[in-house]
């Protein structure tokens, strides 16, 4: 008799025992960046992941294993253990009409490439920080890897600070006889002329190009800051000179402005660029410090809000413990509202100064997102400055937007809702 009491009293402790984790993503979160790194590690071990949209700032759960569970503890991110009896109780609050929530199911985990020089740049990228912080793997890819077709290999692409028009980021007038610009512009000009360039522009163009098809195919697109703008920018320059000579080697074509084709961009029209190659701006489309009127103390965008079962893709894109987000500056800091096209998705704006920070869209199967501003925990992050520590800011909501774009690919595509 008494030996059943015990059997059953652990038969009752057992069935207590929990079977799922619940990794709240709320303000109760003790680090809200490596708990995307623990989704990434449970998707790779082949465990299906819930993203519970709009739910305690965007939850994940997943179902309960001894070493999950110790892997959470070891990465110091919070979680509750919870029964299945619980864990379907809080997918039927999700599902109910009256609640601005959704259950998005992750099934693999995205493979991520970041486009970026293989040699030292004096500048860290804000990406490549987060993942190496979340715990998430990636590779770098640079124009060989894009030229010999390496892309389709990868769900995920970053493009990290770049300039896509063959103009060196415009550094010229400030870092023309350091030793770093002169290394990258004979590096450049080597990959260049090993493709089959005579121009960095033309090869830039190309690799444009190649990343347009392979979003066009089904691919995952994200950029920041100058890999932004100047990414649309020699799509429409496409066949155009707009580099003077220090760049190139002749002058620009005067008739460019007049010759740019904005059918051929993603985000952006009617901007246009800039001519004199000592500014160190690319076009308009780049709100400038004296243009908004902002500080430090004073700068802030705002999410937008969207319905999780009718919107899901804003939705992924948006979760977060915060809705308004300290803003931050880059070469490229945001996009004027007046020069974003209209079927673009505005996901992040200061509506004062009619300036969109951070937007989405669609091309042919496939998706891009542009986050304006260069690292989310530096206000005026410079060249040669130290890294951003991100021991610091577990909790960063700006740094947030970028890892709900790296999930966005493990997402089980639904049913257009009609």
């Amino acid at each position: 008799m008494r030996k059943s009491l015990v059997l059953f009293l652990l038969l009752i402790s057992f069935g207590l025992k929990g079977s799922h984790l619940l990794l709240p993503m709320d303000n109760t979160q003790s680090n809200h960046l490596k708990a995307y790194g623990i989704a990434y590690w449970v998707l790779q071990k082949e465990i299906e992941v819930d993203w519970l949209l709009n739910y305690k700032g965007g939850a994940f759960m997943f179902k309960y294993f001894q070493d999950f569970e110790n892997e959470l503890i070891i990465r110091g991110v919070s979680y509750q253990v919870i029964s299945d009896a619980q864990a379907n109780g809080i997918l039927s609050e999700i599902a109910s009409p009256a609640s601005n929530m959704d259950a998005m199911k992750l099934e693999k985990y995205p493979k991520i490439a970041v486009y970026s020089p293989k040699s030292k740049q004096p500048w860290d990228d804000a990406v490549t920080l987060v993942l190496t912080y979340a715990e998430i793997p990636y590779d770098v890819v640079f124009d060989d890897e894009l030229m010999y077709d390496e892309l389709p290999k990868y769900d995920w692409l970053h493009l990290h600070h770049e300039d896509f028009t063959g103009q060196y980021g415009r550094f010229f007038r400030v870092y023309q006889h350091y030793p770093w610009y002169q290394q990258q512009q004979r590096e450049y000009e080597e990959s260049a002329r090993k493709h089959g360039f005579s121009k960095v522009s033309h090869l830039k163009l190309a690799i444009v190009k190649k990343i347009q098809s392979y979003v066009a195919s089904g691919g995952f697109l994200f950029a920041m800051c100058s890999a932004t703008d100047t990414y649309d920018i020699s799509l429409a320059a496409e066949g155009i000179d707009i580099c003077e000579s220090m760049f190139d080697g002749d002058p620009a074509d005067p008739q460019a402005q007049n010759k740019l084709d904005f059918s051929k961009t993603f985000a952006f029209e009617n901007f246009t660029i800039e001519r004199n190659p000592y500014i160190y701006e690319f076009s308009n489309i780049d709100n400038q410090p004296n243009q908004r009127g902002l500080t430090e103390d004073n700068d802030y965008f705002s999410l937008f809000q969207f319905s999780a079962k009718w919107d899901p893709i804003p939705t992924m894109l948006t979760q977060n413990h915060e809705h308004i987000i300290k803003g931050f500056m880059g070469q490229t800091t945001a996009f004027k509202d007046r020069l974003v096209k209209s079927d673009v998705v505005l996901l992040g704006e200061t509506k004062s100064i009619e300036e969109a920070k951070y937007i989405h869209g669609i091309f042919g199967k496939g998706f891009w997102t542009f986050y304006g501003g260069h690292d989310p925990e530096d206000y005026q992050h410079l060249v040669n400055e130290e890294p951003t520590d991100l021991n610091l800011h577990p909790n960063s909501p700006g740094y947030r937007l970028i890892l709900n774009n790296i999930l966005f690919p493990a997402a089980k595509k639904k049913k257009q809702k009609t």
